[in-house]
């Protein structure tokens, strides 16, 4: 008898974790790597906000908490929904967890049976398909790819729409393309969404105040709002507030839906940081001034990047509407062969090549759903940045 869990078998670790911890141990070795692959902001958390967490844990805020966050921190997140999203909710439609990634986990483990579909646009975030594997369902891909604008249309919304399809996974700006849709795209989902009353829809919002000039970020429920009450909209402190290691993130969903979450975290890690919940209290409250100067350093190495990939031969690069990542098309290099010798026939066989031969390491784009294709996360100085682009271009120029 296999002493593993048959699920588990299904699920693989995530690849963005793995090319970290990659980067780490071959700059341990030695060796001259620029990594490119992890997603978080290479800012540090604003002063306010550390100090918050520091007064914390001053004031002797270092016990159990309620499991799901603290009342400071849902009037908190009630009045950043209200403020920024028109959103209204009440204490008991609000969960804090640790991280986005954990509030995503308890929302499909409290709501997915055998036979449950849930809809993912590709490119997606690597953990969405496997989260749904672990949680009991079956992950329908809908791939959008370069010529679409990494956007998936209604007709094909419509069309992957079953009696068994249980969520929607909505994530703009996105992980891993930075692509957004406008509110006028958005419309044309939800009117979909609206003739199916059974599908529900979880909106990963991570990325709402990582957008630049030109794109109008909304979130679902708030551009339907005959959909909120079948709806998930989740969020966290990690990117705009340079807080991932804080490990919190949040919802806000109907009660019942919120409740079920509730039991799920009960029953694994209890309460997220307390002094993590009450810096979030801080970054949510206090100035925001930070978040619009740290996205003109974003912008400015958005375009340094997507120049530098599209003068690489082989590689197209597209200009995201925000978040902090590109995701050229390279199939202009598959079938050739690297300086090396290597023969470049898929995107991990290019991502492997090229952190070989030229030392830059980035994610394949397989992992996300859509190839060929890499992510460059470009959450790093203009240095890093100008050299990777380089490199990938001597990288690319060898390629015959």
């Amino acid at each position: 008898m296999p002493f593993l869990s048959a699920t588990l078998e299904t699920v693989k670790p995530s690849p963005t974790v793995a090319m970290t911890g990659l980067v780490a141990e071959l700059k341990a070795a030695g060796r001259d790597i620029i990594g490119l692959g992890a997603g978080e902001p290479d800012f540090p958390t604003p002063a306010n906000i550390a100090e918050a967490g520091k007064r914390a844990i001053d004031e002797g805020k270092t016990i159990y908490t309620a499991v799901d966050g603290i009342p400071e921190l849902k009037a908190a997140i009630i009045e950043k929904f209200r403020r920024d999203n028109d959103l209204s909710y009440e204490m008991n439609e609000i969960t804090v967890g640790t991280g986005g990634k954990q509030v995503l986990f308890n929302a499909l483990v409290a709501t997915l049976n055998p036979g449950d579909e849930v809809i993912i646009p590709a490119p997606y975030w690597v953990s969405y398909p496997d989260m749904v594997l672990l949680a009991g369902g079956t992950p329908v891909i809908v791939e959008a790819g370069l010529e679409s604008g990494f956007r998936i249309t209604p007709e094909q919304l419509e069309a992957a729409i079953t009696p068994n399809t249980k969520w929607l996974i909505f994530n703009s700006p996105s992980n891993p393309t930075g692509a957004g849709y406008s509110p006028a795209q958005l419309k044309a989902l939800t009117d979909v969404l609206e003739r199916h009353p059974h599908v529900w829809v979880l909106s990963d919002d991570m990325y709402e105040h990582i957008a630049f000039p030109g794109f109008e970020f909304r979130t679902p429920a708030q551009v339907a709002p005959s959909l909120k009450d079948r709806t998930l909209t989740l969020n966290g402190v990690s990117k705009a507030y340079a807080m991932t290691g804080w490990r919190i993130g949040y919802a806000g969903g109907p009660a019942t839906l919120i409740g079920a979450m509730k039991k799920v975290q009960s029953q694994s890690t209890s309460n997220p940081c307390t002094i993590s919940q009450w810096a979030a209290v801080e970054a949510l409250t206090g100035p925001q001034d930070f978040i619009p100067e740290n996205n003109e350093v974003f912008l400015h190495r958005r375009d340094l990047v997507v120049a530098g990939l599209n003068a690489a031969d082989g590689i197209t690069c597209p200009v995201p509407e925000g978040a902090f990542y590109v995701y050229p098309s390279i199939e202009g290099c598959i079938g050739k062969t690297s300086a090396a010798g290597e023969a470049i026939d898929t995107d991990e066989a290019f991502a492997t090549a090229l952190l070989e031969e030229k030392g830059v390491a980035v994610v394949f784009g397989a992992a996300f759903g859509v190839s060929p294709a890499f992510r460059i996360s470009y959450a790093t100085s203009d240095e890093n940045l100008t050299e990777a682009c380089a490199r990938i271009q001597s990288f690319c120029a060898g390629l015959s």
